[in-house]
């Protein structure tokens, strides 16, 4: 479609498949856009798929002064290119044509400080920002995504009307979009979205590893297992397509594709930022820390190759080799330990968001974000509504395992759950995400722990002093010299 004298409501610079198929979804909507990309083939490519597609209201531009000058005052840009300098340049191409009042919004997965960096910095010039995370992939840019638009609020109006009817649509629900906050908020919550992305990703793993090498279930078991958890509680995106990749036959030989596939995982980053803030703010996330590790240790292919001959060779045995297995029961266990296991995941990314947000006084509606991952994007779930409601109930709710409905299906699997956890550590089968989970469970709901020891080591090596339990102040004791006395005592520094 050639370029007409109406100018666009909107505009999208960068054609790579999520940037072609996020413009055919605006454009879809009957809302006039205009594209552009450096590489001019990427451009003919995307004004080829509007016409195919319907002849979308798209037209593609060649120049970067051709590109701004179409669209409709105050202009709204998105931009989806790798993150880091191609963010800049592409920034610093376009800028020189805008005006004050003009919007760019990057959709890219970006790290959150960049966002507030170049939100310092287009201000300068009177430009607008947003930092967008999109969540949902190829498919969920063309036919609705999850979007979190974290940035300027005037931007955010400016291009509200158009993202609430791109955005992928829940019924009673609404748009899975809505104004995070602040600076680079929307960035920092997509990145702990993928976080709790991949503590999904491992903990399915898991449950699949178990049924498989304890349960010894085929791949058409596990589909018809998936599938039936799939219209269960455990009903998400993630349970259903891997319902459908045990169903893929591999068009090289027998059997199914997954069996083929080498166990190495990859990553982009930004479950490794996630693990990185949850430090830096003092947030325990065992699960999603565990799935980071997992991930590293795939990597590790030809050492584990190695390992699993050295430890053969030294006499280690498959411990369940030979034991009947009820396998209905393993499969409910496995269930309802997955489950859990969740809950545990959902808490620590919820409780890394809020500490964020009271650090950088983004004041975020942690239901609402509940609300917008319900559809479009990975980790989208039934699960997610009753967090929505955890939240809505209690605002404040310090975490999600002691919301009164959570804390009762928590108490009514643990049973089972550490059923698979056992029989998992018995048979030699790591379930890093399972016990990680477990571990933060059992450690947060106890009043009491071990911890006083290790206070007690710290002021015994480095006088770091303790608290007691039954009087104020702060306290330092000479152990070893008490020790070697037989004595005890304490002296108070009040």
């Amino acid at each position: 479609m050639e370029a007409s004298t109406a100018l666009s409501r909107i505009g999208l610079a960068g054609l790579a498949v999520m940037g072609q198929n996020l413009a055919l979804n605006i454009a879809d909507h009957g809302f006039p856009i205009s594209v552009y990309n450096r590489t001019s083939s990427k451009v003919d490519e995307t004004v080829h798929r509007a016409e195919q597609e319907g002849h979308l209201p798209l037209t593609g531009h060649y120049t970067p002064r051709d590109f701004v000058l179409s669209i409709q005052r105050p202009r709204s840009i998105i931009i989806l290119v790798k993150a880091g300098a191609p963010v800049d340049q592409t920034i610093s191409t376009l800028a020189q044509f805008l005006s004050p009042g003009d919007a760019i919004i990057d959709g890219g997965n970006e790290w959150y400080e960049n966002t507030e960096r170049r939100i310092r910095e287009t201000t300068e010039r009177g430009i607008l920002y947003l930092g967008m995370g999109v969540s949902g992939g190829e498919d969920g840019a063309r036919h609705g995504p999850s979007l979190m638009p974290g940035g300027s609020f005037d931007a955010y109006k400016n291009v509200e009307d158009v993202l609430q009817k791109v955005a992928a649509q829940v019924k009673d629900d609404g748009p899975c979009v809505t104004y995070i906050g602040e600076g680079g908020s929307g960035n920092f919550v997509k990145m702990v979205h993928n976080g709790i992305e991949y503590g999904d990703m491992q903990l399915i793993s898991e449950a699949y590893d178990v049924l498989k090498i304890v349960g010894g279930l085929s791949n058409s078991e596990l589909a018809e297992i998936f599938d039936s958890w799939n219209r269960s509680e455990l009903e998400s995106f993630l349970i259903e397509i891997t319902a459908d990749i045990f169903k893929v036959k591999d068009e090289f030989g027998d059997g199914e594709l997954v069996d083929k596939i080498l166990d190495k995982t990859g990553m982009k980053g930004t479950g490794k930022w996630t693990v990185q803030q949850a430090a830096e703010l003092s947030i325990a996330a065992p699960t999603i820390a565990a799935s980071l590790d997992c991930r590293y240790l795939s990597g590790l292919k030809e050492e584990r190759e190695n390992a699993s001959r050295v430890f053969k060779e030294a006499g280690i045995a498959e411990v369940l080799a030979g034991r009947a297995i009820d396998k209905k029961r393993l499969v409910d266990d496995v269930k309802q330990a997955l489950y859990a296991s969740k809950i545990c995941s959902y808490a620590q990314g919820m409780n890394l968001l809020r500490a964020k947000s009271d650090e950088k006084g983004w004041n975020l509606n942690l239901g609402e974000l509940a609300r917008i991952w319900k559809g479009g994007c990975i980790i989208r779930a039934v699960f997610l509504d009753r967090i929505k409601k955890a939240y809505e109930r209690n605002r404040g709710l310090a975490n999600l395992v002691v919301d009164p409905d959570f804390a009762k299906e928590m108490v009514q699997r643990q049973a089972a759950w550490r059923r698979v956890v056992g029989m998992a550590i018995e048979a030699g089968i790591s379930t890093p995400g399972m016990c990680a989970s477990l571990a933060y469970f059992d450690t947060y709901r106890r009043a009491r722990l071990p911890a006083n020891l290790v206070q007690a080591q710290r002021d015994l090596f480095g006088a770091h002093t303790y608290e007691r339990v039954d009087r104020p102040g702060s306290f330092h004791t000479e152990w070893t010299k008490l020790a070697k006395e037989g004595k005890a005592g304490v002296g108070a520094l009040n």
